[in-house]
């Protein structure tokens, strides 16, 4: 008896536990076995594998067989899907479905007191721009309107985040199936989400993206020493939800384009690997992105076309946006030649249901149908780690699948249903057009000849009596079921037939039961006897794609369809400005081969050189701006110590001043921070190599800058309600002592750290790394150096004392204009000058001003040059330093080398560039007069032995503007898209100055 109650039970459990819910019910049980069998189907088993007249078997949401020969199960329900088409349901990888709206943010409020504290309460992160210790999946609720909406597009799992900050904590992948909120969740944590986006956070560090940059990194180093010995000092939940997630996949929004190479970046910085969610731009710096790591996820997002009806408005529409408009479609092909993966996300889509179209212009543009399908279902499973439950039909995988019509991309491809989690949901009702024709119906033991007809996509159907009679029948088609009904004679009762279509053996054929105008019950079919005639729909067939443009490096008016190299030049008979002891040399050949000066002398002679016949020009070394803020995409973040960002990290390449000002011998320059803080960033030391990359604009192997500033524009004492410290010149005096002080001991630590043998250290940790102390003990150790802001001879007094007291020295004091005062103590201290020529008046500190200063300092042993700090006066800097002529009787070499060697030795590159000197870098300007001269022009600027401008060439750059401009806007005046087009406005070039404060999100 007991082994009977053992049997029993071991029987009834199984059931007991299959049945078992978290969730009461209310009602009956629900326990059927929920099997299906979908037969004599195409089957997309992935990308690439298809298999004819095949079978898919699930089992409660799962994927138990599919190929076949699947056998099919006692109790299954078997659809049969002939002339259907079934694949795996899409993947997004980037929405916040089921999320709350982030808070919006509030902004800085430069009208009010600065926030530096966090406003978040509890033992979480310094700043409330990091929020590592979020988890999507517990503020996750299903939204059903919303998964409809995803549903009918094709999708049936998508990875949810929660889009606010630069740390932006865990996300979850989930289906979109209407059910519980507990039982759509496929993984509760996937991946990390990161940005250079503050988000909601109102602290007032960081505003800039180089800010945002710092924050990350600072972000990443604490996370790294915390899990070491952080805990024995506090506790932290954002870091220890960071280090928790460590190994999940880590994803970074990109906002803008150059911000994928930050990205990469700090992934090389930390050894980790980012999925960049990109801007659909990335085909405009593919040699760079090639050498990338990273896979993408791709918005399906093009822009929009534009209203140019009027050509004055049309003018408004730069180069790079029209170009963007034609090239966007390319971009998915573009990066697969290359050898990059990607998924595509709907995410940037303003109407999601967009998505097919775009999706048809990327196939169109040279994408594969089969790799547009990997990147809607393969590779987001590949990339998320969620392979083993989406993105093929494989056995033991969750049953999302999208049964179809016609082939994918297909103009008669129709998606009928999205089967989520097992689940069916009809999205669209079958086609009927192919069932136009003529039938044999036969009702009962009578027949009847049924003719159907289809027009506009809508059928109608007759009872022919003969050739010319026709009796109406109303026929209604809904996704599985066909109703038709009639009257066969002339009484107005009715013949009402209810059945099913199928497409056996290629014969349209109707079957199922009725009732008669008696209301007996009959068996019914209809079977096809003739096909409609049909004409071809030309306006089905696809149109020849036009030959797109080129893609132009830099992607901006006056890029070049390829970037031009290092060539081998011999200037003939030219007047040579060396710079060096021999001053300057008339009729004289200067060669150069391989990026540098190779030969300095007459009658020189060069085999397989480009000779240049310089008679009656002068050639001099490139001209050198000491101060600039040109090609960056900011310039001042806030906090009163801002030495941890970089500018390096904001260069921007594709900034028209690079072209502009190599139109006026410029060659290089320091890019510095602003001075809206007593310690402001690092700076970064550029070439101005047009078309190269923001990486290949920096000067290898070149000392560290860094910007500090005195004066007015670090206090915010104009401000009344503001709370920033300083808010007085003497509290300026201050910040120094006090971070110089805190240097010292960051210092301290890190020698006696380093000083222990690495095999000694043992249990030893690593004393903090602080970024914002980093670049201050550099200067300690005399690897980066002072270029500071500084107008009133008082504060340079001063901040000579406070480096002589913390033993370093002040490299360049930049505008300077009250130098001439305190020239003899620069020379004592070794500082040297960057000045403007005859800049004053502009505010009170440079009351004092006078156009002499350049030379007095000069007179007095200091390193003077004459800088812009001024995207137009960059231009003419040969004539600023002309006016030192004018002014103050310089000679007129000792002049030209304000704007040339001087800032080469004030940035310690004299060994390099600054003068015409053999070996040094072949950076040289080819100009038509005497550079001082008001009428001298830049006939070729070269950089590194490349020409970078040729005045020539420039001519024909502005005639391929035109044309190619005319070609763009015609091909979208003949878009129909155009008619209800948006309306051209005018973009701004962002020429930034030491005060400019940019919030940016990107």
């Amino acid at each position: 008896m007991k082994n009977f109650f053992k049997i029993l039970l071991c029987l009834v459990l199984p059931v007991i536990s299959n049945a078992q819910e978290t969730f009461p019910i209310n009602g009956v049980n629900d326990d059927r076995l929920e099997i299906y069998a979908l037969t004599n189907a195409t089957i997309h088993k992935d990308y690439q594998t298809v298999i004819e007249q095949a079978t898919l078997l699930i089992e409660k949401g799962t994927i138990k067989a599919v190929g076949k020969s699947v056998e099919i199960p006692k109790g299954a329900v078997v659809i049969d899907m002939n002339g259907k088409i079934i694949m795996p349901s899409f993947i997004d990888p980037y929405t916040n479905y089921g999320l709350p709206k982030p808070k919006r943010s509030s902004g800085v409020n430069w009208n009010g007191p600065e926030i530096v504290e966090p406003r978040t309460k509890g033992p979480y992160n310094a700043n409330d721009a990091i929020n590592s210790d979020y988890n999507a999946i517990e503020d996750f609720s299903i939204k059903i309107a919303e998964a409809k909406k995803m549903r009918s597009l094709g999708f049936g799992s998508v990875l949810s985040f929660y889009p606010d900050g630069i740390a932006r904590g865990s996300s979850a992948l989930v289906s979109l199936a209407d059910s519980e909120d507990n039982l759509v969740v496929l993984e509760p944590k996937v991946a990390t989400h990161y940005s250079l986006q503050k988000g909601s956070s109102s602290q007032t560090y960081p505003i800039s993206l180089m800010g945002s940059v710092a924050l990350l990194r600072q972000t990443f180093y604490d996370a790294q020493w915390y899990s070491k010995t952080g805990k024995n000092q506090f506790f932290d939940q954002t870091l220890e939800s960071m280090n928790a997630n460590n190994s999940l996949p880590k994803i970074f929004e990109a906002k803008n384009k150059l911000s994928v190479f930050r990205a990469e970046k700090i992934a090389e910085e930390f050894g980790i690997q980012f999925l960049i969610k990109g801007t659909g731009e990335e085909y405009q710096q593919l040699e760079e992105i090639r050498k990338m790591k990273s896979g993408f996820i791709l918005p399906v997002y093009f822009p929009e076309t534009y209203k140019v009806d009027d050509p004055f408005e049309a003018r408004d529409i730069n180069l790079e946006d029209l170009k963007h408009w034609e090239l966007a479609p390319y971009n998915p092909y573009y990066l697969d030649r290359n050898g990059i993966e990607f998924s595509f996300t709907t995410y940037d889509l303003k109407k999601k249901k967009d998505l097919w179209e775009n999706l048809k212009k990327v196939h169109k543009a040279g994408l594969s149908k089969e790799k547009i399908l990997k990147a809607l279902t393969y590779n987001p499973a590949r990339q998320l780690n969620v392979s083993s439950q989406v993105g093929t039909l494989d056995p033991g995988k969750t049953a999302n699948f999208l049964v179809s019509e016609g082939n994918f991309l297909e103009p008669n491809f129709k998606i009928l249903q999205n089967w989520v989690q097992g689940k069916k949901y009809e999205i669209n009702e079958p086609s009927f057009d192919k069932l136009a024709g003529k039938y044999e119906l036969k009702v009962g033991n009578t027949s009847y000849e049924l003719e159907i007809e289809e027009k506009k996509g809508k059928l109608s159907a007759h009872i022919l009596e003969n050739d010319t009679l026709k009796k109406p029948a109303s026929i209604k088609f809904g996704s599985e079921l066909i109703n038709l009904s009639f009257s066969p004679d002339s009484t107005n009762k009715k013949i009402r037939l209810s059945g099913w279509y199928s497409n056996e053996s290629r014969m349209s054929l109707f079957k199922g039961k009725g009732q008669l105008q008696t209301g007996a019950w009959v068996e019914w079919s209809a079977t096809l006897s003739e096909e409609a005639s049909s004409e071809e729909n030309k306006s089905d067939k696809e149109s020849k794609e036009e030959e797109p443009g080129k893609v132009i490096y830099p992607f901006a008016a006056f890029g070049n369809e390829a970037i031009p190299g290092t060539e081998k030049i011999l200037f003939k008979n030219a007047t040579v400005w060396t710079n060096e002891s021999e001053g300057i040399l008339e009729n004289a050949d200067v060669l150069i081969e391989n990026g540098k000066i190779a030969q300095i002398g007459k009658n020189l002679e060069a085999s397989g050189a480009k000779t240049v016949d310089a008679t009656g020009l002068h050639l001099t070394s490139g001209i050198i701006d000491e101060h600039s803020h040109i090609a960056l995409q900011a310039v001042n973040d806030v906090a009163t110590n801002s030495s941890m960002v970089r500018m390096e990290d904001v260069v921007d390449p594709n900034d028209v001043d690079i072209y502009r000002q190599l139109a006026g011998g410029v060659t290089a320059a320091q890019l510095l921070h602003g001075s809206a803080n007593p310690i402001g960033g690092q700076s970064a030391l550029i070439k101005f190599r047009w078309g190269k990359s923001a990486d290949d604009l920096l000067i290898k192997n070149a000392d560290g800058y860094i910007k500090f500033a005195l004066g007015e524009n670090v206090k915010r004492s104009r401000n009344a309600s503001s709370i920033r410290y300083p808010q007085t010149r003497m509290g300026v005096e201050q910040v120094y002592v006090d971070a110089f002080t805190q240097a010292k001991a960051y210092k301290k630590a890190w020698d006696g750290y380093n000083k222990v043998p690495e095999k000694r250290r043992g249990g030893l940790i690593a004393p903090r790394k602080v970024l914002d102390l980093e670049p201050l003990k550099e200067i300690l150790d005399e690897e980066r150096f002072i270029s500071c802001h500084s107008y009133v001879q008082s504060e340079i007094n001063m901040l000579m004392h406070v480096a002589d007291d913390f033993d370093f020295k002040v490299n360049t004091f930049t505008h300077i204009l009250e130098g001439y005062k305190v020239a003899d103590k620069m020379a004592e201290h070794g500082a040297g000058g960057s000045t403007f020529a005859d800049w004053w008046a502009y505010k009170y500190e440079v009351i004092d001003a006078i156009p002499y200063n350049p030379a007095l300092m000069h007179d007095a042993g200091v390193v003077v040059a004459v800088n812009s700090d001024d995207a137009e006066m960059a231009r003419r800097l040969n004539q600023e330093a002309a006016k030192s002529v004018k002014y103050a009787d310089m000679s007129e070499e000792d002049a030209w080398k304000l704007v040339t060697l001087n800032p080469a030795k004030l940035l310690h590159l004299d060994d390099r560039m600054g003068s015409i000197k053999v070996g040094k870098d072949a950076d040289l300007v080819l100009w038509s007069d005497h550079p001082l001269s008001i009428y001298a022009k830049a006939e070729k600027t070269i950089v590194d032995g490349v020409i970078y401008y040729d005045r020539e060439k420039d001519v024909d750059k502005r005639k391929w503007l035109e044309k190619e401009r005319n070609r763009l806007i015609q091909k979208m005046k003949n878009d129909p898209a155009s008619k209800n087009g948006k309306k051209p406005n005018p973009k701004i070039n962002l020429n930034l100055h030491c005060d400019d404060l940019i919030f940016t999100q990107n």
